[in-house]
C-alpha cells in the first residue's frame, strides 16, 4: 500500500533552502514515550520523517504535534516504513535512525558532512552500548555472526549494521531496495558494496531502549532478523553497480 505524507502542524522551511538538505527518516510502531526525546535532538534545520508502521497509542499524534511530518505505512515491516521515509523524503540527503530513544540522532551531524564532503557514500554507526541491557547478549551474537558473513560476501569489514546511517537520496533509491522486513538494513549495505560505494562507521551511544523492542528485544525476534537478513546474503551480486 502506497505511503500517505500528512502535514506537520508548524510550517516546513523552504524546500530549495539549505534547511531541507536533510531528512531523517524514523519508522516509528508505538513510540509515543519515545517520540519527544527524539524529536528535540534532530539536528536544527533538518526535518524529522515519523514513518507510523500501524500505532495504536497515539505516536502519529504526538509526531505532528512536535513539528515531525508523519508518513503511513499500512504494510507491517522495518523495511516497509523505511523504504516509505526514503519514497517520501525530498532532501538531497537521508539519514535512518531508530524511534525509540536508543540513538541520538544529533551523532548523525557527523555522518552527513563526511557525505557532505565525499570523504564517504554510506556512513553507518557502530552501536557502543551505555548502559545495562542496552544490547541483549543475543542481539550482539546476531549482529556479530551477519557481520561475518557480510565480510565473506563483499570484503567489508564493518563491525555493526545498525540503524543510525546517512547517505544521499537518489543514490539510495537508485539501488531498488527490495526487503521490506527486518533484512532492509542489511540489503542497503550489500547493494552499495555491490555498487561500490565507499562505506565507513563511526562509534556512537546506544542506550537502553524505550518500551518493548518489537524485534531485538526476544530471541525469536532475533531470530527471524537473522533470517531476514540471511537471505538477503544469499542473494548475487547485481549485474550493474550503482555509482553515486
Amino acid at each position: 500500500m502506497r505511503a500517505v505524507t500528512t502535514s506537520p502542524s508548524s510550517p516546513e522551511p523552504p524546500p530549495d533552502g539549505p534547511a531541507r538538505s536533510v531528512d531523517v527518516v524514523l519508522p516509528c510502531l508505538d513510540e509515543a514515550a519515545a517520540l519527544p526525546w527524539v524529536l528535540r535532538r534532530i539536528p536544527p534545520g533538518w526535518r524529522a520523517l515519523v514513518v507510523d508502521n500501524g500505532s495504536t497509542d497515539g505516536s502519529d499524534r504526538v509526531a505532528r504535534e512536535l513539528g515531525a511530518t508523519v508518513v503511513r505505512e499500512a504494510r507491517r515491516g522495518f523495511g516497509a516504513a523505511c523504504h516509505a521515509g526514503l519514497t517520501s523524503a525530498t532532501a538531497e540527503i537521508v539519514c535512518f535512525c531508530d524511534c525509540d530513544a536508543s540513538l541520538d540522532p544529533s551523532d548523525l551531524v557527523p555522518f552527513v558532512d563526511e557525505i557532505r564532503s565525499g570523504a564517504a557514500d554510506l556512513v553507518l554507526g557502530r552501536r557502543r552500548p551505555r548502559g545495562r541491557g542496552a544490547w541483549p547478549a543475543h542481539a550482539r551474537a546476531g549482529n556479530a555472526a551477519l557481520s561475518l558473513l557480510l565480510r565473506r560476501r563483499t570484503g567489508l569489514r564493518l563491525r555493526d549494521l545498525g540503524p543510525l546511517r546517512a547517505a544521499r537520496r537518489e543514490e539510495l533509491l537508485a539501488l531498488d531496495l527490495t526487503d521490506r522486513r527486518s533484512g532492509y538494513p542489511l540489503e542497503m549495505v550489500v547493494r552499495a558494496a555491490d555498487a561500490g560505494w565507499r562505506i565507513t562507521e563511526h562509534d556512537v551511544p546506544y542506550a537502553p531502549r524505550t518500551g518493548a523492542s518489537k524485534v531485538t528485544g526476544t530471541w525469536r525476534g532475533t531470530y527471524q532478523a537473522v533470517r531476514d537478513m540471511s537471505r538477503v546474503l544469499q542473494e548475487p551480486p547485481a549485474r550493474e553497480g550503482v555509482t553515486p
